[in-house]
């Protein structure tokens, strides 16, 4: 069976850095934005809208009041939501039995649970995830730290229900994880060849 490693991660914590480092150097398949591409091709949808629905975890539609009964209205923005979740489970799920490979977010660790791969999950304080986001964000996004504050604890947010919808489990708990990594205050670069050497 082939080697999979799967790595969960708060905003700004440098899970995403972490993981492609980590396929170079052990020369592991990478997996992160290009689950959304096939996702696009296979579904005629545009990455964009597969990007905003994957950041999300569905919204229901209120149950319509006839009489005496209920009967939930099932939108087909809904039905759209849980066909682009089960695409994502089948291109994910074909590309690790394809090669050895790093897949970071997208609920790969519970999407391939029966094909045991090593759940990792980065995390990081709030100054760490700030000065992160500085360094890597695009130069003409001058946000307050205030509102960079929010901007990352929205997004974490919304990953927690979205992982928690699809999953049945809480977000980062470490019950989840094989391996949880603070990276506050860390060179990510620095780090990689020691986890590697698990591997």
């Amino acid at each position: 069976m082939n080697k999979i490693i799967t790595i969960g991660r708060e905003f700004g914590s440098g899970g995403r850095e972490f993981g492609r480092r980590l396929s170079e150097q052990l020369g592991f398949a990478y997996y992160d934005q290009e689950i959304i591409s096939e996702i696009s091709k296979r579904t005629s949808l545009s990455e964009q809208y597969i990007q905003a629905v994957v950041e999300h975890r569905p919204s229901f539609s209120f149950p319509i009041h006839i009489g005496r009964s209920f009967y939930p209205s099932v939108s087909p923005a809904f039905e759209q939501t849980m066909s682009v979740y089960q695409e994502q489970a089948r291109i994910i799920a074909e590309m690790a039995a394809k090669s050895n490979c790093v897949i970071v977010g997208r609920c790969a660790d519970y999407i391939l649970r029966d094909y045991r791969p090593f759940r990792i999950f980065v995390y990081a304080d709030m100054d760490s995830k700030i000065k992160r986001c500085r360094e890597k964000g695009p130069e003409e996004e001058k946000l307050s730290e205030k509102e960079l504050k929010q901007k990352i604890s929205d997004i974490d947010k919304k990953r927690a229900k979205y992982y928690e919808f699809y999953t049945g489990h809480p977000w980062g708990d470490k019950l989840n994880f094989d391996l949880c990594i603070n990276t506050t205050q860390t060179v990510i670069k620095e780090l990689v060849p020691a986890i590697a050497k698990l591997f």
